[in-house]
């Protein structure tokens, strides 16, 4: 191999880096010989300068095969979904238990928490004793017995990921498409998966703000996915207002439920989960077509099967037997909780998605540190939605937060992420585009 700064340089230059210049990298990097420094240097000179179709590729199968690539024995579809991230957005919790109610098997590989985003690892790690990194044994159990098993990178899977992606997290290297790109595949493509359905933000709380960046996201992900045996689509979803009107770890898991359970169901949420679930049944020819997929996903939740896929994997994952039953009493709460008044009449006119999701950091329920601690009880409900009226001193949302000190402080930052005005915004559609 030759020396990182070798390749550093190419690439920082705007030179194509050859497959074994990539993999030599890679192999570096997941043996200790590539420091951190030096993979942070590499992640902000293809930012900056990218890579091709070609170098891609190289990137996603170097990532791959850094550690054990799985296959699976099973009587149904290996599928999954994944979410280039955003701001309450629970989606993977439902989703994975509606799919395996119908038939799919799903093995989530998924992270923590990337820059302002919320990370499903996280949400998970809020239910008391449920194992996020368990053995491959118990990971291929669990996804058999249950039909779902949502964890995050073993030591196994994809390991030069795991590293590289706790970097660009620290670095402002997050919103690379090509590194984007790589991470994804590299992931799951290790877990051996039959298809797959990508979910692709845009908007003020997505990686990729502009609609057109997300598209091309979503090509190169579609493109370098197909390419490598991966059937697999994808939806542009909109984030210019948190999904779930709810942001943090714990809340979410608790709104999960309730999507689940059937308590609340709030439309663009349902919306944009049942459009990625139907994708699913479809591409796994679990269902014929679209309107077939909608029929046995709705009677998943309605029966209950859903929900019953979700408490099976929760208990076997090591949380507790009566988590849905009991959320509220198994999951932490904050110490501090109330409204926070908008302070002025009007109508939300928009909301800075990306604004709340820091705005959860601050609170202590993100990280600024790949090893920084994180605050499962922290973040926001109630929040109000884009069209809605407000009265003098309607709350905008309700802050969960340690203290009163950093309620308050989370309070200011998400009054400033609200424009109250008097013009009634124009309707936006949940799910916008379909590729693949």
């Amino acid at each position: 191999m030759r020396l990182p700064q070798e390749i550093i340089r190419d690439k920082r230059d705007g030179r194509a880096l050859s497959e074994a210049d990539i993999a030599g990298f890679i192999e570096g990097l997941t043996r200790d010989q590539v420091s951190e420094g030096q993979a942070a240097a590499f992640a902000m000179a293809v930012f900056f300068r990218g890579l091709s179709l070609d170098e891609r590729v190289a990137l996603t199968r170097a990532m791959t095969h850094s550690g054990t690539v799985l296959t699976w024995d099973l009587p149904g579809p290996v599928l999954d979904k994944h979410s280039t991230g955003g701001v309450g957005d629970t989606v993977s919790l439902p989703l994975a238990a509606m799919v395996a109610a119908c038939g799919g098997y799903v093995p989530m590989i998924s992270g923590r928490g990337l820059g302002h985003t919320g990370g499903t690892l996280d949400k998970l790690a809020s239910i008391p004793g449920y194992d996020v990194t368990p053995g491959l044994d118990r990971f291929r159990k669990v996804t058999a017995e249950a039909g779902c098993a949502i964890i995050g990178q073993t030591a196994d899977l994809a390991p030069a990921d795991r590293r590289l992606y706790a970097i660009r997290d620290v670095t402002g290297t997050v919103e690379s498409l090509d590194l984007i790109t790589a991470s994804i595949l590299s992931k799951k493509l290790a877990a051996g998966l039959q298809g797959l359905v990508m979910d692709v933000k845009t908007g003020s709380g997505a990686f990729m703000a502009r609609r057109e960046d997300a598209r091309a996201l979503a090509e190169s992900i579609v493109t370098v996915a197909n390419a490598a045996g991966l059937r697999t689509r994808a939806l542009i979803t909109d984030m210019d207002a948190p999904l779930a009107s709810c942001a943090g770890n714990a809340v979410e898991v608790a709104y999960a439920v309730d999507y689940l359970t059937g308590r609340a169901r709030e439309p663009r949420f349902h919306a944009v989960t049942m459009a990625l679930a139907v994708e699913m049944l479809v591409i796994g020819g679990l269902a014929a077509n679209i309107a077939e997929a909608e029929g046995r996903l709705t009677a998943a939740l309605e029966s209950g099967r859903a929900c019953e896929a979700f408490a099976r994997m929760v208990a076997a994952l090591g949380g507790p037997g009566d988590f849905v039953e009991a959320a509220d009493r198994h999951l932490p709460r904050a110490p501090v909780v109330r409204p926070v008044p908008a302070q002025e009449a009007g109508v939300v006119e928009a909301v800075e998605t990306r604004a709340i999701g820091l705005a959860v950091i601050g609170l202590g329920g993100g990280r600024t540190r790949p090893q920084d601690a994180i605050d499962a009880r922290v973040g926001f409900t109630g929040l109000a939605r884009p069209g809605d009226q407000l009265s003098p001193n309607d709350p905008i949302g309700l802050v969960h937060a340690a203290d009163e000190a950093a309620a308050e402080r989370a309070a200011t930052s998400l009054r400033a992420a609200y424009r109250i005005g008097t013009t009634l915004p124009e309707p936006r559609a949940a799910v916008l585009e379909r590729l693949g």
